[in-house]
């Protein structure tokens, strides 16, 4: 089983989004998807309504923090945010380690619709992201 895991600050947005993708873009009998912030922050009810526009339902994830995490070999650790990276504690693991900055659509501002939209455009970059991670690692459903 390959253990993966997604790492952002709050594991609130951008994780949670990612580790629906990866869960649903791979082979659950290849891979293992979980994620984690370096703080927790509680999942966005934005990230959860997005993701359920697509089919995807987060709606039971839960925000873990990176401590919960020490004792599982994992063999890919994606940071999704330049804090998250900085910030990670040293993690005992022999890790491919992957990182891509995507904007926070938390910190967006504007109208409820302005605000939605930035949440569906950096779910989109999540998704090409993800979906190309898994094929590449030969992890497809």
């Amino acid at each position: 089983m390959i253990n993966i895991l997604v790492l952002c600050t709050g594991n609130s947005c951008r994780s949670q989004i990612a580790h629906g993708y990866l869960e649903h873009f791979s082979d659950s009998k290849k891979v293992k998807i979980y994620s984690a912030g370096v703080e927790t922050h509680g999942v966005n009810p934005k990230a959860i309504s997005i993701m359920k526009e697509v089919g995807i339902d987060i709606s039971n994830h839960t925000s873990n923090n990176i401590d919960e995490y020490f004792d599982i070999p994992f063999d890919y650790v994606i940071t999704v945010c330049d804090n998250a990276k900085e910030r990670c504690p040293f993690f005992p693991s022999k890790a491919v380690k992957i990182h891509y900055n995507f904007p926070d659509p938390a910190k967006a501002i504007g109208t409820e619709n302005e605000i939605l939209n930035e949440f569906r455009t950096v779910r989109e970059m999540i998704k090409d992201f993800c979906f190309d991670f898994i094929k590449v690692n030969n992890f497809l459903a």
